[in-house]
């Protein structure tokens, strides 16, 4: 038996006690598990009732007192949300203690601060559980994708969000609906904005984006657009013409004159997405997440799995904290951050402005009925090199029609002033929706 290591839990909730209970049974594990002792762990109500029921002697209120416990040489922080969480990771690296954290909005928004601490204190921060749950995905951008030029990452990866819009796909109920029964069964929360409204995703698409491209971007400058206006209808209407909606996270390095080994352009976003039958993340439904990288030579690879809950997550927590385990066991370690464990920003990313994204849309038009109306609006897409896939008119009565337009790629600039001239026109009464489309 090796060194043995003891574990600090911060947060004893849903992950939290999953990572305990792989770790207080080790039998038919990796070996290694049984080198690892969960020495203390820090809560926040002492007499709560909990999935597990560890000795009231390792549970403290006090997260300081775990990550100053010399017994403790990993710290698992599994609390959510940034603060107190940032501060503690920061006290812990301070403190030489190596950090596994599932904390994608930590991350997300001081990912770069965190990696320089730890860089300076010689200690690691692993991060596989903040993205996709089970889905392993922080070491193969790391390491295995390692010698790829990537292109584009892209994913759904929020659970709940996937869970609604396959339930109002496959049985045409009302978004509010699935809200309701997706709440009451713990797939979305109480206040359920950080899901619906992309926050979650646009974290996760935030750290992906810096293992991919090398670099860090501004958290609060992705363009991110949720599932809380999208109405039955347009889920409806994509099934007709041949696609499924999904909340799509994108990463795509866009080429550019100005790029250098310094400098790189990239279009991150995060909205309603129309994504074709055949294409692969169409058939990931229910609360399962998918990622799909595309780069130079590998082409093609999605990942795909469970992408929350206890028992994925602390799946993720814990390999984390095997793969620490592993380095700290071997005798000769010089104590020198391994670059393939460690991410390091190796490079300047930039996002683009959101005028410069180019896609494919999906535009509901509310019009008068009347003859002509299709021809203005292909019209005035033409005018501004706006070139459509297809233009079909639903839903008519005798005075009012629904008009969906599908387009080619195009910059939002130019959409942006499409869109802008053809609601000028009295026949047209407004843009309903306008989704990307794949």
């Amino acid at each position: 038996m090796g060194k043995r290591i003891g574990i600090g839990l911060l947060g004893l909730g849903t992950v939290g006690a999953g990572v305990a209970k792989i770790l207080n049974s080790p039998e038919g594990r990796n070996p290694l598990l049984n080198n690892l002792e969960l020495v203390e762990v820090a809560v926040r109500d002492l007499d709560r009732l909990r999935p597990i029921d560890l000795p009231r002697s390792l549970l403290t209120t006090s997260p300081e007192k775990v990550i100053e416990n010399p017994k403790v040489q990993v710290v698992v922080e599994v609390l959510g949300g940034i603060e107190p969480a940032r501060t503690l990771i920061l006290k812990a690296i301070a403190s030489g203690k190596s950090v596994v954290t599932a904390n994608k909005a930590v991350i997300a928004r001081h990912g770069q601060e965190i990696a320089t601490a730890a860089s300076a204190a010689g200690v690691y921060v692993l991060i596989e559980a903040a993205v996709g749950g089970g889905i392993p995905i922080i070491e193969p951008l790391k390491q295995s994708l390692g010698g790829n030029k990537i292109r584009k990452v892209s994913g759904i990866i929020n659970g709940t969000t996937n869970y609604i819009l396959s339930r109002m796909a496959k049985e045409g109920i009302a978004y509010k609906e699935v809200l309701k029964v997706a709440q009451d069964l713990g797939y979305a929360e109480a206040d359920p904005a950080a899901d619906v409204e992309g926050l979650d995703a646009a974290d996760k698409i935030a750290i992906l984006s810096g293992l991919a491209f090398g670099g860090s971007i501004d958290r609060s400058e992705i363009p991110t657009k949720g599932i809380t206006n999208l109405e039955k209808r347009d889920v409806d209407y994509a099934k007709e013409l041949g696609y499924v909606v999904k909340l799509l996270a994108t990463a795509e390095h866009l080429n550019s004159k100005t790029e250098g080994n310094n400098f790189l352009p990239l279009a991150l976003q995060v909205q309603p997405t129309l994504i074709p039958l055949e294409h692969p993340l169409a058939g990931v439904n229910g609360v399962n997440n998918a990622i799909l990288i595309e780069g130079d030579p590998i082409g093609e690879v999605m990942f795909y799995g469970p992408g929350a809950g206890s028992g994925p997550t602390a799946s993720a927590v814990v390999a984390d904290i095997l793969n620490i385990a592993g380095i700290q066991q071997v005798e000769s370690h010089t104590g020198e951050l391994d670059p393939l464990l460690a991410a390091s920003s190796w490079r300047k990313c930039s996002l683009v402005k959101p005028d410069a994204i180019i896609q494919r849309n999906y535009i509901r038009f509310n019009a008068i009925n009347k003859p002509g109306v299709i021809g203005l609006i292909g019209t005035h897409f033409g005018n501004r090199d706006v070139s459509i896939q297809s233009i079909v008119q639903f839903d008519t009565s005798d005075s009012v029609a629904e008009i969906v337009v599908i387009t080619h790629q195009v910059s939002q600039g130019q959409m942006k002033d499409a869109l802008n001239a053809i609601t000028k026109s009295p026949e047209i009464k407004g843009v309903s929706a306008h989704y990307g489309c794949l």
